[in-house]
């Protein structure tokens, strides 16, 4: 097996607002993620995508993630300016890099953290369920063979990737129109790492996001996207109101409290779902 220089890539959890609001968010900045790997030449060995926040293992010296990570969100910004407006979306939003050694197999168990986020977040049972990132891309039964992306004409190509970078790699589409991650992360590497499926399973369970997880409640928890598009219906519903802006502080607080016990909601998702202050939620709930 070859040796690589591997680094863990996180950004700072968005307390107040979602990187990702629908599902079309995820897939572009899944299509950006398979762009800029193949642009910079940079191995991605795994990453995910969650609401408020991503992780990426890459194979590559602490100064290329840097870039890496610099250029993705510089990409995914641009685009949610354009979609809802918003400018320097992710400009202060903090980057920690990490650099990772295979001899204390602490690169398989930063892949384990990275894929177990989900789980760990109460969105699904397995990571393998979990379709933005890699969470399906090892030890597959069956390899599914989705269309090349170079079959699509240019214009198609453009309208996908939401850029005019043409990858080196020969990409390919899943059914949900996405770039397949298993068709640019470094699969094998990543299986000859783990060497069995049951060794990799073995740290995707004992992993801290796995621990996490058990020592909170097994309740499954709601996405934060189906929280959000339950928003503008609560406040018809409850109040004939159009938006969370016209209501009023006691309606909000109503409103918390009605996404607390119909949804499982906590918090810290309703601040980042509704995009409002930690103590602002804690207050409202306290106080009305």
């Amino acid at each position: 097996m070859y040796k690589l220089i591997c680094v863990l890539v996180s950004t700072d959890h968005l307390p107040s607002r979602l990187w990702f609001r629908e599902e079309e968010d995820f897939k572009v900045a899944m299509n950006y993620v398979a762009v800029i790997s193949s642009m910079m030449g940079i191995p991605v060995l795994a990453f995910i995508l969650m609401s408020n926040h991503v992780h990426f293992v890459l194979g590559c010296s602490r100064e290329e993630a840097l870039a890496f990570i610099t250029e993705f969100k510089r990409r995914y910004s641009k685009y949610y300016q354009r979609k809802y407006g918003i400018k320097e979306f992710l400009r202060r939003n903090g980057v920690d890099i990490r650099e990772l050694e295979e001899e204390d197999e602490t690169l398989e168990r930063a892949i384990a953290y990275v894929q177990m986020n989900s789980v760990a977040a109460g969105i699904c049972a397995n990571a393998a369920f979990y379709p933005w990132g890699t969470g399906e891309s090892f030890f597959r039964a069956d390899q599914k063979e989705g269309a090349l992306l170079s079959d699509l004409s240019q214009r198609k190509q453009f309208r996908l990737l939401h850029s005019r970078d043409q990858p080196k790699a020969p990409l390919r589409l899943t059914d949900n129109g996405y770039v397949d991650p298993a068709s640019f992360v470094a699969v094998q590497f990543v299986e000859k790492l783990f060497r069995t499926p049951a060794r990799y399973n073995f740290f995707l369970q004992n992993s801290s996001k796995a621990r996490l997880r058990l020592q909170e409640s097994p309740t499954p928890l709601f996405r934060d996207q189906v929280i959000l598009g339950l928003v503008q219906e609560l406040c018809h519903s409850l109040f004939r109101k159009r938006s969370l802006d016209n209501l009023s502080p006691k309606q909000t607080g109503e409103l918390l409290r009605q996404l607390r016990f119909r949804f499982n909601t906590e918090p810290a998702q309703l601040a980042r779902v509704l995009e409002l202050p930690y103590e602002t939620i804690t207050r409202l709930l306290d106080t009305f």
